[in-house]
């Protein structure tokens, strides 16, 4: 399927978007200046329809776009004149045959899997659940419940930012000393450390955090997972929450929580500060990711993302069971 629209979009709040084409490549929402491309892999969606939210704490979109251009099962879009900071979101349509794999619903907004940023964290609700919650049919009930007011959006970045040169160390593996750590425990009680930076990115790019691993004589540090995750609904109903980070809800977003503040999707310029100041230290960065598992958890899991946007191709199911 190769369809090409190219129309004027009237949207609720009347904002015309002259809508193009776009690209299939690269995969996720990408910035040129101009305005943004936008694009999503699904195999067994039968409808995609891009939501564009005014601000984080938005319960609903302002924009809904249908997005026809398919190429290889790649769902893209140009929308002209959208800016970073823009957040957006994906409703998918589709099968919802638990049984053969397939849970597409359109009531529950779904974060981009390559997003570069969120918005903030879960807020936690049945809506998040693709079935209905209680029901003595399980994941094969069907919730139509909208989940736009508790799920992250996702955030269109700028790409652009001054590396000054930066290389990578290249230290040879038998003179490497690797320090571990987290993001969030490195620095959150370095009394050396302002505190509006301690726990953050910016608390390790911080030269008293530079000068105490020049120091320890390190040529690497190991960070625990720094990418967005999501703490456990079960863990924050004993008001507890997930440290570690291992329940990934997007790979390639670094987490809200670690960013110093400011603007929307500032997490990504905090994080790119910190690789740089310690590389300019001559110390290398490696990321602990996990990939054998999501935030999704198993069948009886939240919709969020992967699950949502094609849970057939993301994941692996079993051949006796695809359910």
């Amino acid at each position: 399927m190769h369809i090409i629209r190219n129309e004027v979009l009237e949207s609720p709040d009347s904002m015309n978007l002259d809508l193009r084409p776009g690209s299939s490549y690269p995969l996720g929402a990408t910035w040129d200046g101009e305005g943004v491309n936008f694009a999503v892999f699904s195999e067994n969606a039968t409808k995609v329809e891009l939501c564009l939210f005014e601000g984080p704490e938005a319960e609903a979109e302002n924009v809904k776009i249908e997005i026809e251009e398919v190429t290889h099962h790649i769902w893209h879009v140009y929308v002209p004149g959208l800016e970073p900071g823009q957040l957006y979101g994906y409703r998918m349509h589709g099968p919802y045959e638990p049984e053969n794999g397939h849970r597409f619903n359109p009531n529950k907004l779904l974060i981009d899997p390559y997003a570069k940023a969120l918005s903030s964290t879960i807020k936690w609700d049945d809506s998040l659940f693709s079935y209905e919650i209680g029901n003595e049919q399980q994941d094969l009930s069907f919730s139509e419940t909208d989940s736009a007011a508790f799920i992250p959006k996702s955030v269109v970045t700028d790409p652009n930012f001054d590396w000054e040169d930066d290389e990578l160390p290249r230290i040879p593996y038998h003179d490497t000393i690797l320090y571990e750590a987290h993001v969030k425990g490195f620095s959150r009680l370095n009394p050396h450390i302002p505190e509006e930076l301690q726990g953050t990115f910016a608390g390790i790019a911080h030269p008293a955090s530079i000068q105490y691993l020049k120091e320890l004589g390190i040529t690497a540090l190991e960070l625990l997972p720094i990418h967005h995750y999501a703490a456990d609904r079960h863990l924050q109903e004993k008001g507890l929450t997930n440290y570690w980070g291992y329940n990934t809800l997007a790979f390639f977003a670094p987490d809200v929580r670690y960013s110093s503040g400011g603007t929307l999707g500032g997490q990504v310029t905090d994080f790119k500060n910190m690789v740089k100041a310690l590389h300019k230290a001559g110390i290398e960065v490696i990321l602990d990711v996990v990939y054998n598992h999501t935030a999704e958890g198993n069948q009886m899991g939240p919709t969020l993302s992967f699950r949502g946007i094609d849970n057939a191709s993301y994941y692996r199911l079993s051949q006796e069971d695809p359910r």
